[in-house]
């Protein structure tokens, strides 16, 4: 084996002159990896990936070939990361100069063909944080500062603008666009090809562009499977949400007092309505 060294790069290239890996057999000789870098033992790094400066990767994780990891970034335990991916890499906002951001990912995230997830910036946290068990399909795009749950789905070339939060099993459906600043909140659902200008509520889904609100996620509760009970005051907390006229601040008092002391779910419902900036979908 030749280690080689280029400090004025601070990468190091490992090569090994017979044919197969390097003498670590889970790490391929054309890999790129930053000296500063911190790989857990049992890492597979495949053919040309590139890991950058300040990089931690966790027991388990896996990256395909071609995955790009371009610094300041900690990828935890059993990720699964596919060939030509962008992780980590500088941001596309125009105020950004070159600070020190970073990009946090949990466990057990799939992260498919030619997803970018890009750091923070300062105006925000300096930080875009991705949860665990979330699956981004290829071409997914999250953007700098976006905090991320768990549970998750995005579909093929969902984009995700900056400084959106998004809460846990969510799904967003293919081609969708997500405005920034905004909110979609646990248990929600956005349907293919729509665009989200405003927050989306807990359970609700919505579609279209732009998008409205137009049920709640009932089969997504069947499925976790919820009480008929549960799920009828939640249909029933939808109806005074969008049917009966009443203001948002109406409607939140209204479910309070007639929802919330017999289904504890709807207190998901509240919190997302009252913590809405940009006001909610309709």
């Amino acid at each position: 084996m030749v280690l080689l060294l280029q400090p004025q790069k601070s990468w190091f290239i490992i090569r090994k002159y017979r044919a197969g890996m390097s003498n670590n057999e889970l790490i391929h000789p054309t890999a790129i990896i930053d000296s500063s870098a911190v790989i857990a033992p049992d890492v597979q790094i495949g053919p040309y990936c590139i890991i950058g400066p300040q990089v931690t990767i966790g027991a388990g994780t896996k990256l395909h070939s071609h995955v790009v990891v371009g610094g300041y970034t900690r990828i935890g335990k059993n990720n699964e990361i596919f060939q030509f991916a962008s992780i980590g890499e500088v941001c596309q906002d125009l105020k950004y100069r070159g600070e020190e951001t970073w990009l946090e990912i949990g466990d057990h995230n799939s992260i498919r063909e030619h997803c970018s997830l890009h750091r923070g910036t300062v105006q925000d946290q300096s930080l875009t944080k991705i949860g665990s068990h979330n699956l981004l399909m290829v071409n997914t795009h999250i953007a700098h500062d976006c905090m991320v749950g768990d549970h998750n789905i995005f579909a093929n070339n969902v984009g995700v603008a900056g400084h959106v939060h998004i809460g846990d099993y969510v799904i967003v459906g293919g081609n969708s666009g997500i405005h920034q600043f905004c909110k979609l909140a646990s248990y929600s659902m956005v349907g293919g090809a729509s665009l989200i200008v405003k927050d989306v509520p807990a359970y609700v889904m919505a579609s279209g562009n732009p998008a409205h609100a137009f049920a709640m996620n009932v089969e997504g509760m069947r499925r976790k499977g919820w009480s008929k009970e549960v799920i009828q005051g939640l249909r029933t907390a939808f109806k005074l949400i969008y049917k009966e006229g009443l203001t948002t601040v109406e409607a939140v008092e209204r479910i309070r007092q007639e929802i919330l002391p017999t289904v504890a779910e709807a207190q998901l419902l509240l919190d997302s309505l009252e913590q809405s900036e940009r006001g909610i979908v309709r």
